[in-house]
């Protein structure tokens, strides 16, 4: 077996099909089945079920991930780690953060980080707190900035805590609680809400932090951004919990502090064995940060 080999099965195990793992890996989809095929018969086993709608793992494929992954990191870590002994950073930097980042600013940062190190191709997402703990964890994404909330644990990697933050709430301006300087969350039980899905990290916070008052809620707009929050609420739809940071950047709305607010921690979370770029990244980062 080769590492092409390697990482076009990953490919495949990660988007649960060989058309997108070919237009990840940019090869024509018959090279890869072909190399695919030729890896299974190496290992004697097949490493996917293969149907007209998708594609699975089997149990021998996701015995293979956790083996092949590492294998393929630390095969393109090599020629990295030799050029950083030499004082040269380059290679690939994947960040991720959410939607609702209020600690720093990651294009600001990723513009500083860029003009020292341009040798380095920077990647950049968006997407859910879970999400992005999923893929540093399994080393598809270099350092990820998420939002936690209190009491939650950080397991697998190293992090960084950013800020600590308390949620309010975010009503129409013709609201009639509106003009009120703090409120409770039980004062909310019959408000339409405006949320996170259901399941998600951001989600989880809201719904424990009603029960934890013994309050019933109801979240009849479920959306994928923090700023669709302020849409929802601009039009009198609904309320919304945010973090008082992105409130500050809401406009249209009213916006009342929470006697009993839930809080998030937000962090900055890595691999305990970073890449060189990686490493570079996260220096940049703490001189843009206050001293602790």
């Amino acid at each position: 077996m080769n590492l092409k080999q390697l990482e076009y099965a990953l490919a495949v195990a990660d988007t649960g099909s060989f058309t997108r793992a070919a237009e990840r890996c940019h090869v024509v989809q018959s090279a890869l089945s072909h190399q695919v095929a030729r890896l299974e018969a190496q290992l004697g086993v097949s490493l996917f079920e293969r149907s007209s709608r998708r594609v699975r793992l089997t149990p021998a494929g996701e015995a293979f991930v956790l083996s092949a992954r590492p294998a393929v990191e630390a095969a393109r870590r090599v020629a990295d780690d030799v050029a950083a002994a030499c004082g040269q950073v380059r290679g690939r930097l994947s960040i991720g953060e959410i939607s609702s980042l209020t600690a720093l600013d990651l294009v600001d940062l990723l513009a500083v980080f860029h003009g020292r190190y341009p040798d380095v191709d920077v990647r950049w997402l968006t997407a859910k707190s879970e999400l992005l703990m999923a893929d540093v964890c399994e080393r598809r994404l270099d350092v990820g900035f998420v939002g936690l909330w209190q009491g939650e644990a950080l397991h697998g990697v190293q992090h960084r805590l950013l800020a600590r933050e308390e949620l309010v709430a975010v009503l129409p301006e013709a609201h009639r609680l509106a003009g009120r300087t703090q409120l409770a969350l039980a004062e909310l039980a019959d408000e339409v809400l405006v949320d996170f899905p259901e399941g998600t990290g951001a989600r989880r916070q809201t719904d424990e932090a009603f029960q934890a008052v013994g309050v019933r809620h109801r979240v009849q707009f479920e959306i994928g951004h923090i700023r669709l929050v302020e849409k929802f609420v601009q039009r009198g739809m609904a309320v919304g919990l945010v973090p008082e940071r992105i409130a500050r950047g809401f406009q249209g709305v009213a916006t009342v502090a929470l006697v009993d607010a839930p809080v998030r921690h937000l962090y900055a979370v890595w691999s305990p064995s970073p890449t060189p770029a990686a490493r570079a990244f996260l220096d940049v980062m703490e001189q843009s940060l206050p001293p602790t």
